[in-house]
């Protein structure tokens, strides 16, 4: 697999409204399984094509859970309950984090890599983490969401 270089911000792709994929081939494998590689390789819990300069509708999401790693191909939040506020960093802003309001609860609906469709719910930080990823499919930057900055060492990853 490959390391792919991270897109960071002002990258004009950062706020684009990405494209649906169309088509489920070893192409779209090997995007996914690169960009987990280098989700993980950048100590990351979620990334999005944009991220690594492809404008598509895909992105990944592992927190370390019961889930694991969580492909996410045209994803549409279809339900969102309740709120949370807490600490949000993107590979895109190295070394920027902030305090960001989402909801506690969503249920998404997505494809796999081989186009299936598929539904999953989640609470708390795996929300937050799908509601990250899928926002930057839409070219939302959480930075636009940030109620305030933290100052450097107050919050650590």
């Amino acid at each position: 697999m490959a390391i792919l270089p991270i897109v960071t911000y002002p990258a004009p792709i950062l706020e684009t409204v990405c494209q649906p994929v169309t088509v489920f081939d070893r192409k779209l494998t090997k995007i996914l399984n690169d960009m987990y590689d280098t989700m993980i390789a950048a100590d990351g819990v979620g990334l999005a094509a944009p991220q690594v300069g492809i404008d598509q509708q895909i992105a990944i999401v592992d927190i370390g859970d019961r889930h694991g790693r969580i492909e996410l191909v045209n994803p549409v939040i279809v339900s969102q309950i309740g709120e949370q506020t807490g600490p949000e960093g993107c590979l895109s802003f190295p070394g920027l984090f902030g305090e960001v309001k989402r909801s506690q609860y969503v249920k998404v609906r997505a494809q796999n890599r081989r186009g299936r469709p598929f539904e999953i719910e989640a609470t708390g930080f795996l929300a937050r983490a799908l509601q990250h990823e899928i926002d930057h499919l839409h070219g939302i930057l959480f930075t636009s969401k940030v109620i305030r900055y933290y100052e450097e060492g107050e919050f650590e990853q």
